[in-house]
């Protein structure tokens, strides 16, 4: 009981830190003019992807690489399969040409380079999170380069996510980011611990509590994220944010977690299974963008991302 109170508490803790860590950061955002786009591929991005990295920094330390492999992977798989599924589902997404151009090859790329990390060193060590950051650090070079001469949409300022009566100074905008951060922080601790001992007492493997249960619930922001943007025809950013999200999940949350301690992967069916899976739903859904006249994402391809990732859970818990 006590467990289950915990686990419940550290997900209402991640939701209200990553909800706040999004405001307070596109709010900043707005304020300093970045392109719509920009915003969604990094800004939004980083922000939602903040749970996963507190989660698998508190995993690391606990000596549980599973969790911090599991939550990333299962993290990814969900954007795509679960949360763009249901903005699918219930609002049209429009495929901007960036996403095609630049985006989605850029997440093909990160999903590779990780399968293949994992592949030959059955972790990540260190010197290959610093590489990973590295390679952070050039991919956002590459979007604000490739932005530059984007204009600020000033519609965006209509957004649910920034509401400019309330944060109309800069000071509110931080103490967000900090309370938001805050949340995350004790969030993940009481999230990662509590899915250790549900772990322990059904003796189910931590890698499947992690791609599963701890995947889900770390991709709420991105979820609440995307539907808002969605709603308000934020077409950039409803997609962006889940595409950067993935490729932060990789670089930063996985790239600044191995810097600091080496992952190790333990259950080899985050390899076989699961990094194989995200790759597969990376390929279809790079299929439904690039071979789609419309141009859209509609209720049926949202449907069938949404089929896949059921599929996926179905053979994860079998």
């Amino acid at each position: 009981m006590i467990t289950a109170f915990f686990l419940i508490l550290g997900f209402i803790l991640l939701f209200v830190g990553g909800e706040l860590l999004v405001r307070g950061s596109v709010s900043l955002a707005v304020k300093m003019k970045v392109s719509t786009l920009v915003v969604g591929m990094t800004v939004v991005s980083f922000a939602t992807s903040a749970p996963e990295l507190f989660v698998s920094l508190k995993a690391v330390f606990s000596g549980s690489g599973d969790i911090a492999l599991g939550n990333s992977i299962g993290s990814n798989i969900a954007n795509l399969a679960l949360v763009l599924a249901i903005t699918a589902i219930l609002f049209k997404v429009k495929i901007p040409s960036k996403v095609l151009s630049l985006n989605y090859p850029l997440m093909f790329i990160a999903s590779l380079v990780l399968a293949l990390i994992l592949y030959y060193f059955k972790g990540i060590p260190s010197y290959v999170g610093y590489l990973f950051f590295l390679l952070l650090i050039v991919y956002v070079l590459i979007l604000i380069r490739d932005a530059r001469d984007t204009n600020f949409d000033s519609k965006y300022e209509k957004n649910e996510l920034v509401d400019s009566k309330q944060n109309h100074k800069y000071l509110n905008s931080i103490l967000m980011i900090f309370f938001g951060v805050f949340l995350l922080k004790y969030g993940a601790d009481f999230l990662v611990t509590s899915c250790m001992d549900i772990a322990n007492f059904f003796e189910v493997p931590e890698r499947v509590i992690a791609v599963t249960i701890v995947a889900i619930g770390t991709s709420v922001p991105e979820l609440a994220a995307s539907i808002v943007a969605a709603y308000r025809n934020e077409d950039s950013l409803a997609i962006g944010n889940l595409i950067g999200s993935n490729v932060f999940n990789i670089f930063a949350v996985l790239g600044l977690t191995a810097s600091i301690k080496s992952i190790n992967m333990i259950e080899q069916a985050l390899l076989s299974f699961d990094t194989i899976c995200m790759l597969s739903i990376t390929i279809i859904l790079g299929v439904l963008i690039y071979f789609n006249n419309k141009k859209y994402l509609f209720r049926k391809e949202g449907l069938l991302l949404f089929f896949l990732y059921i599929l996926y859970i179905y053979f994860t818990l079998n």
